[in-house]
């Protein structure tokens, strides 16, 4: 205690004063406001159409449902903001659904720990298809944006749908001919449509490839690979037999839905194996270049057994998310000289420049000839959205480097030296 300093009475300590013993600003009451965030949707559906050799078809929407913004059907994820940003490819996955339950890795954005909304997806396509180098066309392939209004159906039909397809015949063009006209409506009156999806393309697969065996009139050589995509509301099904393919853009990054059905595949080769077949020279008993077809019954044994060529179909299936722009589906004779991620590079460009997805698959024909491609060639562009995808940007980070007089005079000694 400093000379002279008076020491606190008895009632000074008993009522200390709040400038003595008050530290820092008094504490703020609890119970502050947090903020909200509603999330803003969308709905919206569309319409249908076909195509053919060096045949060009576009396909845009109509009536089923509205077009206009909504607020409804809070069920699915909420739009991302379409600001500069690096694009997430992997939260979720295919359900693929084979004999061998094979999986085929991650493609789905969406998060069940994040708001959903009311996203329908609007379908439009166009197709592109040409001979080639070769002498004939036997591809065959279909779109229709708007199966209500193509099957004329009634209002207990699910709605919306859309259904594609390629079936890239060799042998001759019966049996692609055979199952494009005939598939769709095998599914649509199996017995198990639209309960059970699956059970229903399995059955419809097999009713094609038997119809085919039992035929007076077709080519019993002639087969046929096929690729479809059979789409109600957000839930997409692939059923793919043979080597077309079909790539989903995800953001601008190409997700493979399907896998290649050919001999030289491991496990494809491993079943034929176990089957009693051989794989020669990259063909299947050195017949085939494919594992999988519907047709060439002078390959397979009796109707009902099992061989190594099979008509069995891979199915995938996944829930379209505003995360995923558009498909591409294929022939080999596109991918045999381009990469699943060039075509789909290649599309978003052009979507963003004219938004014409009939033309995006011309383009992509086109390039495929300047490749050299020796196969017919068919290619389906399907867009889930009126509108050209957005532009993705990477964000550039900015780093300032900075060196003092000290480092600048230790720089040039050393160059100096050197010289």
């Amino acid at each position: 205690m400093e000379m002279g300093s008076r020491p606190p009475t008895a009632k000074e300590i008993a009522s200390p004063s709040p400038s003595i013993f008050t530290i820092g600003p008094p504490v703020a009451p609890v119970g502050a406001c947090i903020p909200t965030f509603v999330p803003h949707c969308r709905k919206a559906v569309r319409e249908d159409g076909g195509g053919d050799n060096a045949r060009s078809s576009c396909h845009v929407t109509s009536g089923v449902g509205s077009a206009a913004l909504t607020d409804d059907k809070t069920r699915v994820l909420a739009k991302p903001p379409r600001l500069p940003s690096i694009p997430s490819h992997a939260d979720g996955r295919f359900a693929s659904s084979t004999d061998f339950d094979l999986d085929f890795g991650k493609v789905s954005l969406m998060s069940p720990t994040e708001p959903q909304t009311g996203y329908m997806p609007v379908f439009r396509s166009g197709s592109w298809s040409e001979r080639g180098i070769k002498s004939y066309m036997e591809d065959e392939h279909v779109c229709i944006d708007n199966l209500v209004q193509h099957l004329s159906a009634p209002p207990s039909f699910p709605a919306p749908g859309a259904f594609y397809g390629v079936f890239d015949g060799h042998c001759g063009t019966d049996a692609a001919r055979f199952v494009k006209s005939n598939l769709l409506k095998f599914i649509i009156e199996d017995n198990h449509f639209p309960h059970s999806m699956h059970k229903a393309i399995r059955s419809a697969f097999m009713k094609a490839d038997h119809a085919l065996a039992d035929s007076t009139s077709l080519d019993h050589n002639s087969g046929t690979t096929v690729l479809t995509a059979l789409i109600f509301e957000k839930t997409l099904l692939i059923a793919n037999l043979g080597d077309c393919r079909a790539v989903l853009s995800k953001r601008g990054k190409a997700v493979d839905i399907t896998k290649d059905h050919k001999p030289t595949c491991k496990f494809e080769k491993v079943r034929i194996e176990k089957l009693g077949g051989t794989v020669f020279d990259g063909y299947l008993n050195g017949q085939l270049s494919v594992s999988r077809a519907l047709g060439d019954w002078h390959m397979k044994g009796a109707k009902g057994s099992v061989y190594p060529l099979t008509g069995e179909p891979e199915l995938h299936e996944a829930i379209l998310t505003q995360e995923d722009e558009f498909l591409v589906i294929a022939c080999d004779g596109l991918w045999d000289v381009m990469s699943s991620q060039c075509a789909i590079t290649m599309v978003r460009k052009s979507l963003m420049n004219h938004n014409d997805p009939a033309l995006c698959s011309r383009e992509l024909v086109q390039e495929a000839l300047e490749r050299n491609s020796c196969d017919n060639l068919t290619v389906l562009v399907i867009c889930f959205s009126p509108d050209p995808p957005p532009r993705i940007e990477v964000p550039r980070w900015k780093v300032r480097k900075c060196i003092s007089m000290e480092g600048v005079s230790a720089l040039q000694g050393a160059l100096d030296a050197d010289i």
